[in-house]
């Protein structure tokens, strides 16, 4: 990683995927084909609090989900692309819906797919159990996995940045 990462304090929005990050990355289909995802309560709690340090938190993710969807608006996230392909392109448009410069996001992925959105991000982070691509294009790696607290993790990162600079 050769770009310098942008400091902790200086994050003002805070993009996730979804599978292999908020959730394990596991599938789980149902007999009726009905999708199953599960996500860690700890990385929910992270979200609120900072959603309420005044971070807008967003998802972008390629697959669709009604749990998704459905998570989502439990935590109060108002920022949600799902089924996109480009995200890059999602997050650029993003970026300028909000006016927020991308020096002053975090991006967390786990895999190739994610890739842009990590080299676009001031702050790119990669989960512990991220694909090689993805830990490579990253400037942070959590100590968690992705569906098992790395979330609340980065949350806890940027709050304490935020409290040490009185913000």
């Amino acid at each position: 990683m050769a770009r310098r990462p942008a400091p902790l304090a200086a994050i003002r929005l805070l993009v996730l995927d979804v599978d292999g990050v908020l959730t394990d990355g596991s599938l789980r289909y149902g007999p009726a084909g009905e999708q199953e995802k599960v996500f860690h309560v700890r990385d929910g709690y992270g979200i609120r609090a900072l959603a309420a340090a005044g971070v807008t938190v967003a998802v972008i993710s390629g697959r669709e989900s009604a749990a998704v969807a459905r998570r989502c608006a439990e935590l109060g996230i108002g920022e949600v692309q799902q089924g996109v392909a480009d995200k890059a392109r999602a997050l650029d448009a993003l970026l300028a819906r909000l006016k927020v410069p991308a020096r002053e996001c975090a991006c967390v992925g786990d895999d190739t797919p994610d890739v842009p959105l990590l080299a676009r991000a001031g702050l790119a982070i990669a989960v512990a159990d991220a694909h090689a691509d993805a830990r490579r294009a990253a400037h942070r790696h959590t100590r968690l996995r992705g569906g098992a607290g790395a979330v609340r993790e980065v949350c806890d990162w940027l709050l304490a940045a935020r409290a040490r600079r009185g913000r």
